[in-house]
């Protein structure tokens, strides 16, 4: 896997960051970017986990995602660079053309790999990459989309112990993606993406403080 070089990594002044003690990751296709950004509203900038996005894009679309989402969210947004250090209560997004992964704790990375189902970025690699990296403190999440992509990173967050969640199928634009995971993983929880924003913020503040099968018993089942 050849890592991507072209943006400037880990600065000075992120050599001190607080360190987001888990991660909260999220892949989607088609009609991805209005679900995000319903998500996005709904984060506090003093979410204890950092969140990492894959929305499905040409390999020269316009770098503008970012930017779109960011005018709607309520914490940071910034598109992921090579070896950018993984802060609390921000959301980066996966550029065009790259793999984004967690490459190690409190670092992401770009690979410039193969795709995977026809897309780069993918929700696969960055789920699975955070699953070996942080275990059980991931939560993945699988939003509206057009292929299965997200269905076996699921399945690699929950082997870790982490959390798995998708958007209620009929409430999808698309509902191949969160159909595929609700059949190829059986997700801890099933929401509407209006009441997404809620679940998430719950189970961000109780990931890696309290075990899993409690958190179910409070939150309940989706």
């Amino acid at each position: 896997m050849n890592p991507i070089h072209q943006e400037a990594g880990r600065d000075d002044e992120q050599l001190g960051f607080q360190a987001a003690r888990g991660i909260l990751v999220i892949g989607a296709s088609r009609g991805g970017l209005e679900a995000i950004s319903t998500i996005a509203r709904s984060l506090s900038p003093d979410l204890p986990v950092a969140v990492a996005a894959v929305l499905h894009s040409a390999p020269d679309g316009p770098r503008i995602l970012a930017e779109i989402i960011g005018a709607r969210a309520a914490l940071p947004v910034s598109y992921a660079t090579q070896g950018a250090a993984l802060l609390p209560g921000h959301l980066y997004i996966a550029p065009p053309d790259a793999q984004l992964i967690v490459a190690a704790p409190g670092m992401l990375g770009l690979e410039a790999t193969l795709t995977v189902r026809n897309s780069r970025p993918a929700a696969d690699p960055l789920f699975e990459s955070a699953a070996k990296v942080y275990k059980d403190r991931v939560i993945g999440v699988v939003l509206t989309g057009d292929d299965g992509d997200g269905t076996a990173g699921l399945r690699a967050i929950h082997a870790a112990g982490g959390i798995a969640v998708i958007q209620e199928p009929s409430d999808a634009f698309d509902p191949s993606m969160p159909e595929s995971a609700l059949y190829g993983d059986d997700p801890d929880y099933r929401v509407q993406i209006e009441d997404m924003g809620a679940l998430l913020t719950t189970l961000t503040h109780l990931l890696g403080t309290t075990p899993h099968s409690t958190v179910k018993d409070q939150v309940g089942h989706g």
